[in-house]
């Protein structure tokens, strides 16, 4: 970097300006008093823990994505969360005795190594929300209505869903002879969609076991594609009946509940294999690339940390969905423009204004423009000795 630049910040990271941040400020408040009118209550985990604590269940991709460093005191490997869901997990599992449902939200920023292939920041501001102690299918759909009700608060307009179940894949792949590196390879050509490579990946099975995985590739589409799959993988064993079943149950309740909300099936969808369990779902709206929030069921994570509970939750990023949002749903504040309050009625004026939720500027410099970058569509002024608000 030049030295006459020092300005310049690692690629990946960038300032939030005024305005954005008072936006930012406001889209956070918006979905964290909307999950405490449901029950989740607010923790707020470290910025940075102990490696094997950080990274517990989350797999090589987490891995990959979290800046280590060494502790000073301890002498012991650290990371900063590239995740905050594995964190409140931990708390969950170690101070929160309730045999019952815990719901529990939280925001807070993350840092990637990397970013991702979309050109995405690697300084997420996660925010989310976490049901444990709920296996039924119910639990999902409380999740995944709090995920669309939070993107619907942040303005995010006509958004659709893609629904699909890790326990399909697991399921398949129990029944083949695979490493952990051949199951790896396997993951990654599915999610590619690719038939030759499937098929490369499992040479020395048999040809009906490369026929299965290479229509699983290919299950996308309408709810139907359930019933389909539970035809085509018939007999596939009881773990895969049985997430097929608990996806039906899941994709039934969300007709439902959303019978105008767009719903997808992708069975090859399988973000975060490593960590999740069973049903997983993405939001995505027209304009979106890729999935503006993403959920789904991860049991036992907790057992880590000596409680192994069910558990399902949501997250998303803040920062990206600001600028997702689009500018016409940001409305800038209005306010009203004081002289200097020299005067004590004047200042008297002011706090009033201020307690009933007024944004009051006081004006320094008469003649500069203050008033109009604040957006002042009214002023104090002086009548018969008090204090009024009139039109600008």
């Amino acid at each position: 970097m030049a030295t006459s630049d020092p300005w310049i910040l690692p690629a990946g990271i960038e300032e939030i300006l005024p305005g954005e941040a008072g936006r930012l400020e406001s889209m956070r408040r918006a979905v964290l008093d909307h999950l405490a009118l449901c029950g989740y209550e607010l923790v707020v985990p470290p910025l940075i823990e102990y490696l094997e604590s950080l990274l517990t269940g989350t797999g090589r991709d987490l891995d990959l994505q979290t800046f280590k460093l060494i502790d000073q005191m301890s002498g012991r490997m650290m990371g900063v969360r590239a995740d905050m869901t594995p964190q409140v997990a931990r708390i969950q599992a170690r101070f929160i005795d309730d045999p019952g449902p815990v719901r529990l939200c939280y925001v807070g920023p993350t840092l990637f190594t990397l970013g991702d292939s979309f050109g995405g920041g690697r300084e997420p501001l996660q925010l989310g929300a976490e049901l444990f102690g709920c296996s039924e299918a119910r639990g999902d759909l409380e999740v995944l209505e709090l995920m669309l009700e939070s993107l619907r608060l942040l303005g995010v307009a006509d958004l659709h869903i893609d629904l699909g179940h890790v326990g399909v894949f697991r399921g398949l792949a129990a029944q083949c002879d695979l490493t952990t590196e051949r199951e790896t390879a396997l993951f990654e050509a599915l999610q590619r969609k690719s038939h030759a490579d499937i098929a490369q990946v499992l040479d020395g099975e048999s040809s009906n076991r490369k026929e299965l995985f290479i229509a699983l590739a290919d299950m996308n589409g309408s709810a139907d594609v359930i019933g389909e799959a539970m035809s085509l993988f018939a007999g596939a064993g009881e773990g895969v009946r049985a997430a097929l079943d608990n996806l039906l149950r899941v994709a039934e309740l969300v007709s439902a509940r959303f019978p105008a909300l767009p719903l997808h099936i992708d069975l090859s969808e399988l973000r975060g294999y490593h960590y999740h369990t069973g049903v997983v779902f993405s939001a995505f709206a027209p304009e979106s690339g890729r999935a503006l929030a993403n959920g789904g069921r991860y049991d036992g994570v907790g057992g880590a940390f000596g409680r192994a509970r069910t558990a399902t939750g949501f997250s998303l990023d803040l920062r990206r969905l600001l600028r997702a949002v689009a500018e016409s749903n940001a409305r800038a504040a209005k306010a009203v423009a004081s002289p200097w309050p020299a005067d004590p009625k004047l200042y008297a004026a002011i706090s009033a204004l201020r307690a009933d939720g007024e944004r009051v500027i006081n004006i320094l410099n008469n003649g500069d423009g203050e008033e109009i970058r604040h957006h002042c569509d009214r002023r104090l002024v002086q009548r018969d000795g008090n204090w009024i608000v009139e039109p600008w």
